[in-house]
């Protein structure tokens, strides 16, 4: 398939809107039949809003996106913040979402995605992502990327409890020093 060429950039909160609806649709993409659907609904109408994206911005949260031709349409997105999982160690940032439009999977696009949000990290050491434990295409793209498990949680959506490996790597110019 020919695809048009991906820009990533980094994201403000004038993005918001392309953040929001990025948000929505791959999140209802990706876990419609492994998550209650109500509760896809219920979590993408509070976390995945304009007002949310702004708000995570204006908190210190870092963003990037994936943007096409025509008129930069957003493809994906990743979005870092300060980790809230017990796993985190002092040095460590949360890959708190990454996503890519299913039309942009293997097209390079989670990747250069997770490049600068590694290249965005600041002095983090590390980098921490949670994901759902039977995500295997996540998981696998993880672990090609250097991650590795560190543990697990529980985490909900819209009231309800799934299962998440949390996964880490090293951010490389840490690891080489």
């Amino acid at each position: 398939m020919n695809l048009p060429e991906v820009t990533i950039r980094p994201a403000d909160a004038s993005d918001a809107e392309r953040l929001a609806l990025i948000g929505a649709t791959t999140f209802a993409e990706t876990y419609a039949g492994l998550v209650d659907g109500q509760a896809i609904v219920d979590h993408c109408a509070s976390a995945h809003t304009p007002d949310a994206y702004r708000n995570l911005l204006n908190e210190g949260a870092a963003a990037w996106l994936a943007l096409v031709e025509p008129g930069a349409a957003p493809a994906g997105y990743a979005l870092t913040y300060e980790p809230d999982l017990e796993a985190a160690e002092p040095g460590d940032r949360e890959l708190r979402r990454i996503y890519a439009l299913s039309r942009f999977h293997g097209a390079g696009v989670g990747a250069a995605l997770l490049d600068a949000a590694i290249r965005g990290s600041g002095d983090s050491e590390r980098l921490l992502v949670g994901v759902k434990n039977d995500n295997h295409r996540a998981i696998s793209f993880y672990r090609k990327q250097g991650f590795e498990q560190i543990g697990t949680r529980t985490f909900s959506v819209a009231c309800k409890s799934y299962d998440d490996l949390v996964l880490a790597r090293p951010i490389a110019a840490k690891a080489s020093q």
